[in-house]
């Protein structure tokens, strides 16, 4: 199993947070509610670890180097702000270059945030490629879960102000306001600390990490559906059931059952199909 390196307490800076403790517990309990359609919210933890043990597999230190281009397809279509806008890079020539990439990532001993920009830097800097950050997030934390929080951009964006911590944030006129947090390491690691910390005082002991997963995904599908906007609409189109967006969010809705027809695009708009045993249903 891969474990991500370069990862010391003593000099991560920590943002100060301030969560509104009324508003998680309702989006809790609409999670809750929201999931007992679907086998109830054990099977969305689930498929969490499933996804995670996925990437593991791939990613680990003795299967990285190993790492061929279908193995990546497959992870990509369970990273739902990437699947759409990484087409252009899945063919064997570019795949050479980015695969390059994912070793560097993943195993070098610079910080976490270094290492993202590092990667980052491998792509033009432009809103067409701000994907690229969320592909790095993405297989940090699903490679190694346990000590890389969830960094996606929906998460918390500081640029443009938007995300989970913006939808949580304790205070007046909060659409208003600036909200002073960065987002570095330091950051998300703050969130899932906080959320652990509200999860164990509602009663949950176990799984708490994958259920920070889904929370934070819960609360930024309410978002979606309250506020989307164009960019939203265009990965996410008007739910059918309240936890749509949610599965949508953490990438559980990229295989279609029974047919293994993806949501991954190639180039020329064509579905990939993955083996069913690949599937999360």
């Amino acid at each position: 199993m891969s474990r991500v390196r370069g990862l010391n307490s003593v000099d991560i800076e920590r943002a100060v947070l301030e969560l509104s403790g009324e508003g998680l517990r309702s989006i809790l309990q609409m999670m809750i509610a929201g999931s007992e359609d679907h086998g109830g919210i054990e099977r969305y933890i689930d498929a969490v670890k499933l996804k995670s043990q996925m990437f593991q597999q791939a990613l680990g230190d003795d299967a990285i180097d190993n790492l061929d281009l279908e193995a990546f397809k497959g992870l990509c279509t369970f990273m739902s702000t990437v699947r759409r806008r990484i087409g252009d890079w899945l063919n064997e020539d570019s795949f050479a270059d980015l695969h390059e990439g994912i070793k560097v990532l993943l195993t070098t001993d610079d910080d976490v945030d270094a290492r993202i920009s590092v990667f980052c830097a491998r792509f033009p800097n432009d809103k067409k490629h701000r994907w690229v950050r969320d592909l790095a997030t993405e297989m940090l934390h699903n490679a190694d879960p346990e000590r890389i929080p969830l960094m996606n951009r929906w998460v918390w964006d500081a640029q443009a102000n938007t995300g989970v911590i913006r939808e949580i944030w304790h205070g007046e006129n909060v659409d208003h306001i600036k909200i002073p947090v960065g987002d570095g390491f330091g950051t998300y690691l703050m969130l899932r600390e906080e959320l652990s910390q509200f999860l164990s005082n509602e009663g949950f002991f176990r799984d708490v990490l994958q259920y920070v997963d889904v929370l934070c995904a819960q609360v930024y599908a309410q978002y979606i559906c309250e506020q989307g906007g164009s960019y939203l609409r265009t990965d996410f189109s008007a739910p059918e059931d309240p936890m749509q967006h949610t599965r949508r969010l953490l990438g559980l809705d990229g295989v279609s059952a029974g047919s293994g027809k993806t949501r991954l695009k190639s180039i020329d708009g064509e579905a990939f199909v993955l083996d069913e045993s690949k599937t999360i249903n």
